[in-house]
């Protein structure tokens, strides 16, 4: 019966929201006879009001739509404006790097301030520069298979880590290793590339590197894009150990969970990574990516890779490092993604976590809802996942969707496809009360 409560309310506000969305409506339907699907990246076919929300502008925490509606941000944009919309702090330098010259395959003075301004906030001592966190995975793939001489890597089931070719793979509960449902045009069968095992499982993790044929496991600290699942407690010394033992590169990625503080994850909690990947919101917008590593990672590369082969390897590319990204990394990292940001975000990433949990058990909602720094995400399961299938079992795409649209039909934007919130350094006290009345009001049209 709840089933069908749910499709009825989604049809509700599936019509809500296109009779309050004529002009996105048109130019979605306009953009079809130019673009594929009707939009500029396939996915945004899937959003849950069956045409997405065209934007006029957006600044801090909130945007506006073409129809003129306002909406609080806890999307931004899938941590991409996780510093807030066009932060004041950034666009000073990002302005004046574009009326200087954006992009030279040349380096500016600035890289060098970049450069130490990683050193100490993620540790690891060189750096390169990418254009996506996939590339940034890509190209810290194929150098850690070039130093080992070793064509396997290691991923969490139900991982993500970009649009990485081996991290498109699923690990069924009968042992079968298929690629994920969706992958398009795998050029070889994931299985081939990638062994994939469950985050937490220490038993799988020895089992699966034992061979010593593992380049490298990449591996989020916090998977975070099938709910927020953390490790247990001692599981990343345990992956530390069983790497250095057998001689596999670990790199963590980091895109996501910066949100956990101003050096990540990484920082916050003492891991010693060999590689380290990190993307999306270090620029303020602009598409920017860094991948970092060891002293020991550093000399093996350069002992194994000759200056003739430095643009025929696979890696890097004409606008990576490009001045621009470069200004907007320096800004972002020097004067928005600081330990003061944090200072805000954090604390009210924690007052949403204790709205909806009040809501879960006002209403007795088989549910539970877990944070990450400035991350929340709420799940339709009674306690949080300890790995990829525990929390791949409970996805319920109507409801999903339901959740989603009601709250954007009620002026607040979540992360599309799950129930995810992400907290600006300009989002207020006020914003986050507003969300708790909003989840209150369709959680109860749903028990009603």
């Amino acid at each position: 019966m709840e089933k069908e409560k749910v499709i009825q309310l989604l049809d509700c506000e599936r019509r809500n929201f296109i009779e309050r969305h004529p002009r996105s409506r048109a130019l979605f339907e306009k953009a079809g006879k130019s673009l594929l699907g009707g939009v500029p990246m396939n996915w945004m076919v899937k959003w849950a009001g069956g045409f997405p929300v065209f934007v006029e502008a957006a600044k801090r925490s909130y945007f506006t739509d073409v129809d003129g509606h306002r909406y609080l941000d806890l999307c931004l944009g899938d941590t991409g404006a996780m510093t807030g919309h066009a932060p004041d702090q950034s666009i000073g330098a990002i302005v004046d790097r574009v009326c200087r010259g954006t992009t030279f395959m040349l380096p500016t003075e600035e890289v060098l301030l970049l450069g130490t301004e990683l050193q100490r906030r993620f540790g690891l001592p060189y750096w390169q520069f990418a254009l996506t966190a996939t590339d940034a995975n890509r190209f810290s793939i194929r150098l850690a298979r070039h130093i080992t001489g070793r064509s396997k890597i290691l991923v969490y089931n139900w991982c993500y880590h970009g649009t990485v070719d081996e991290s498109f793979i699923t690990l069924h509960q009968d042992g079968r290793v298929t690629p994920r449902q969706g992958n398009l045009g795998p050029p070889v069968d994931p299985a081939v590339t990638t062994k994939v095992i469950e985050f937490n499982d220490t038993e799988a993790l020895e089992k699966a590197l034992q061979d010593e044929d593992v380049a490298c496991v990449l591996a989020e600290p916090v998977m975070t894009n099938i709910g927020i699942i953390h490790p247990d407690p001692g599981y990343h010394l345990i992956l530390r150990e069983l790497t250095r033992k057998t001689g596999t590169i670990l790199i963590i990625d980091e895109t996501h969970t910066i949100c956990a503080g101003p050096g990540g994850y990484t920082a916050l909690h003492g891991l010693e990574p060999d590689m380290f990947t990190l993307g999306k919101p270090i620029a303020s917008g602009i598409p920017a990516a860094v991948y970092g590593c060891s002293e020991d990672i550093a000399r093996r590369i350069t002992e194994l890779t000759t200056v003739e082969d430095s643009d025929t390897g696979g890696i890097g590319g004409t606008l990576a490092g490009n001045a621009l990204s470069i200004a907007a990394m320096r800004a972002t990292l020097e004067n928005v993604l600081t330990t003061e940001a944090y200072e805000i975000t954090i604390p009210l990433a924690e007052r949403f976590v204790a709205g909806v949990e009040e809501v879960i058990k006002e209403f007795g909602r088989p549910w539970n809802v877990t944070q990450l720094g400035c991350r929340a995400e709420y799940w339709f399961r009674p306690e949080p996942a300890r790995n990829g299938s525990e929390a791949a079992e409970a996805v319920d795409p109507e409801l999903d969707s339901y959740m989603h649209l009601a709250t954007l039909n009620r002026g607040i934007l979540m992360t599309p496809f799950h129930n995810m919130a992400l907290i600006s350094p300009q989002t207020t006290v006020e914003d986050i009360n507003r969300h708790t009345e909003v989840f209150r009001e369709i959680v109860k049209n749903l028990v009603g």
